[in-house]
């Protein structure tokens, strides 16, 4: 996925965000910005994935924008590109929905297919510098990667022309350390002849072919990097168009680089199109050699040449693109089209290509009605998502067409361009999209801020952000904070109670277990730094938290430094510095940077986990972790631990209110669970709303490790480990 970025000035508040959802499971998933080095692009970018869903998030501050650190101008000015595959069971994917369909086809497991390339790079007088060092170590990096099969050569041009071979050789040993020393001596010097030196490649790939001097089952490619217009032999755009085309004769691709902002890049882009290859920018000011090898990465192995998507004759109608000069490892094709006929019972689809050893034909063959069944069950298709998608690539393909068209030609396929656009409501470059403020709210700024810098308004960040404008629910709350607290919440009562666990620092307690959701949630107690031995004088706090849901063999343990996941043996570790949410089936994981996270299991089990962080330096205080209940209406009636024992319904009375020994706190009698107590009035703090000062929460005071509330004694609930 490619987004174009060029905001053209600071943006307060930037920000762009994918979710993705694939119902086969996405199995990676990578960000990059060509605008901007990869150690900017750290701090800016967060992403995950967990089973069927990803998140992309890409927020750089005013500072990150810039491109120094006094200007004024922003450095957004390129692609933000989003790469990612899926858990493939077998080559093909065929979906059908509502007459439209789509074919997804990206085979795995097959051998590279030799390639011929031939580099044609400019060494003008404009590439001299930190331009020219790039592209020299762009491309021995690219020789190092080069395969023993494979077979190139490298042509330079600028006001003439230079090669290094006379014919392609073969990529040994020897060759490529020459290749190497031939590289590492490239200057720059005088003007620019594109023609001259994109058909010498042409011809010297052509020459390879008729000849044999190339293995049978090869492919050739041609890549050209420049970074200004030709200024001498022939000039002319359309000209130079012309003889490339002619020279190539569709036999094998172009594909165009262009170095900077001082160029014809329309030119480019329209040469490389109508010879079945594209264009792609380079921009100097970040990493531009990481650039170059990721480009070149993207079409160092080809699997299959002549690639062929085939369908029943008279059964489809409205075909996007099903033919392609060459499939790269790494790479998906996708086909998507009408059915002439929704009442078929059988769909079938075939694609043939030329592999490195034989041909090879990939059939798919659909049964309509299980199709229609299995996709009633896949509930991220509403409707019409399979026509919107074959309209995104029918007016894709329409736009490449009439970057090379003219006349009655241009306005034709602008006119179903267009039409498709506005029909389907797609932004394109030939339509708009027009942004209006809602008439029932005064207040722009809140619906522009972005959530999590600075003060946060509740409602208009709670689409945006669940965390940051959170509200404690009316349903009952449990939590423990601070040295431990526990805080229980009774409804009935409209009131709380409260009691702390006094253990050694490392005890493991249960807090919360559920044998029928599959739900344990356990703490480890941390102490004081220096280790306070008196038992009536130090503090605890929870320091480790680990929660499991053994149906989903799911695992999490929580510190102050870093949050670990586990599906199975599959760990992803995230710190406190992210902002991100992880999705899967039945979870819902989401970090707010340094502040505290969600975790629900579908809807009716929600917890809190707050991040307490102290100054790093104090001498005796240190990080902690508050876990908080936050819903939990669909646990069952068998769930027990410190916490889970109070989430069934219970009763208490309170009598024989009296002064304590604290003028402020008095003393009474409760009766709860058949027992009878002396309990203190006392207030405790609720953080989920803000971490630093609290909300205070009054309630009885249980003491004695809070025996004759809770069920047995409290070393009941003293485990081994965490999980």
């Amino acid at each position: 996925m490619y987004l174009k970025v060029q905001p053209k000035q600071l943006v307060k508040h930037f920000e762009i965000e994918a979710d993705i959802y694939e119902p086969q499971g996405i199995s990676t998933l990578d960000a990059e910005a060509s605008f901007i080095t990869n150690d900017l692009l750290g701090s800016a970018l967060t992403k995950s994935f967990s089973g069927k869903k990803g998140r992309v998030s890409f927020k750089p501050s005013l500072d990150q924008q810039r491109s120094c650190p006094t200007c004024t101008d922003s450095l957004l000015n390129g692609d933000f590109i989003i790469t990612y595959d899926v858990n493939r069971e077998s080559p093909a994917n065929v979906q059908i929905v509502n007459g439209y369909f789509v074919h997804f086809f990206a085979p795995q497991g097959l051998p590279v297919v030799p390639k011929n390339v031939v580099f044609v790079i400019d060494v003008s007088g404009s590439m001299h510098g930190r331009k020219m060092e790039q592209t020299k170590d762009a491309l021995l990096k690219i020789l190092g990667d080069m395969k023993g099969e494979d077979y190139l050569n490298f042509i330079l041009f600028s006001g003439d022309v230079i090669t290094w071979k006379d014919d392609l050789v073969q990529a040994t040993p020897e060759n490529i350390e020459e290749a190497r020393i031939f590289v590492k001596n490239i200057h720059d010097r005088g003007l620019t002849n594109i023609n001259d030196g994109l058909l010498r490649g042409i011809s010297m790939l052509n020459r390879a072919r008729e000849e044999h001097r190339v293995p049978e089952r090869s492919t050739s490619i041609i890549i050209m990097l420049t970074d200004g217009d030709a200024n001498v032999g022939e000039s002319r755009p359309e000209k130079i168009q012309e003889n490339v085309r002619n020279a190539i004769g569709g036999k094998f691709p172009l594909y165009n680089l262009g170095f900077g902002n001082n160029l014809n890049y329309n030119f480019l882009e329209s040469m490389a199109l109508e010879n079945h290859g594209l264009a792609r920018r380079i921009y100097e000011d970040s990493d531009a050699n990481l650039q170059l090898q990721g480009f070149y990465e993207e079409v160092a192995n080809p699997l299959l040449t002549g690639v062929e998507v085939e369908y029943p004759e008279n059964a489809i109608q409205d075909l996007t693109q099903n033919a392609y000069q060459h499939f790269y490892d790494g790479s998906e094709i996708v086909v998507a089209g009408r059915l002439l006929d929704e009442d078929m019972n059988n769909f079938k689809a075939d694609v043939k290509g030329h592999g490195a050893t034989n041909d090879l034909t990939f059939t798919e063959e659909v049964d309509m009605k299980e199709m229609e069944k299995a996709l009633k069950e896949q509930d991220y298709i509403f409707g019409n998502y399979i026509e919107r998608l074959w309209a995104y690539l029918t007016i894709e393909q329409l736009l490449e067409k009439r970057k090379n068209a003219h006349g009655e030609e241009k306005e034709k396929l602008t006119a179903q361009a267009l039409d498709l656009s506005l029909k389907y409501h797609f932004v394109t470059p030939l339509t708009s999209m027009v942004v209006t403020k809602p008439e029932d709210n005064e207040d722009q700024t809140a619906i522009a801020d972005k959530p999590g810098e600075g003060p946060v308004d509740t409602e208009a960040a709670r689409s945006m952000a669940y965390l940051t404008s959170y509200q404690p629910p009316q349903n009952p709350y449990y939590y423990v904070d601070g040295d431990p607290h526990f805080i229980i919440q009774v409804p009935q009562k409209d009131d709380a109670i409260c009691f702390n666990i006094d253990e050694d620092p490392g005890t493991v307690l249960r807090l919360i277990q559920d044998p029928i959701t599959g739900l344990t949630v356990n703490g480890q107690i941390i102490g004081e730094k220096g280790g306070d031995s008196n038992s009536k004088t130090r503090k605890t706090y929870f320091g480790k938290l680990g929660i499991a849901n053994a149906h989903m063999d799911f695992r999490m343990e929580v510190t102050p430094e870093k949050i670990a996941l586990w599906n199975g043996a599959a760990q992803s570790t995230f710190t406190w510095l992210d902002t991100v949410t992880i999705t899967q089936d039945g979870l819902s994981v989401t970090i707010n940077r340094k502040k505290n996270m969600v975790i629900s299991f579908g809807d009716g089990v929600t917890f809190m986990v707050v991040l307490h962080q102290v100054w790093k330096k104090h001498p005796v205080h240190q990080d902690f972790l508050g876990f908080y209940v936050v819903d939990s209406h669909r646990m069952s009636a068998q769930t027990h631990g410190l916490l889970g024992q109070f989430f069934q319904p219970f009763d208490f009375k309170v009598s024989d209110i009296h002064p304590g020994s604290d003028p402020t706190k008095p003393d009474a009698t409760m009766v709860v669970k058949n027992h009878r107590l002396t309990v203190t009035r006392g207030s405790q703090k609720d953080y989920r709303k803000d971490v630093n000062i609290g909300t205070k929460v009054a309630c009885w005071f249980v003491h004695n490790n809070g025996q004759g509330l809770i069920d047995g004694v409290h070393r009941d609930y003293i485990i081994p480990d965490l999980f």
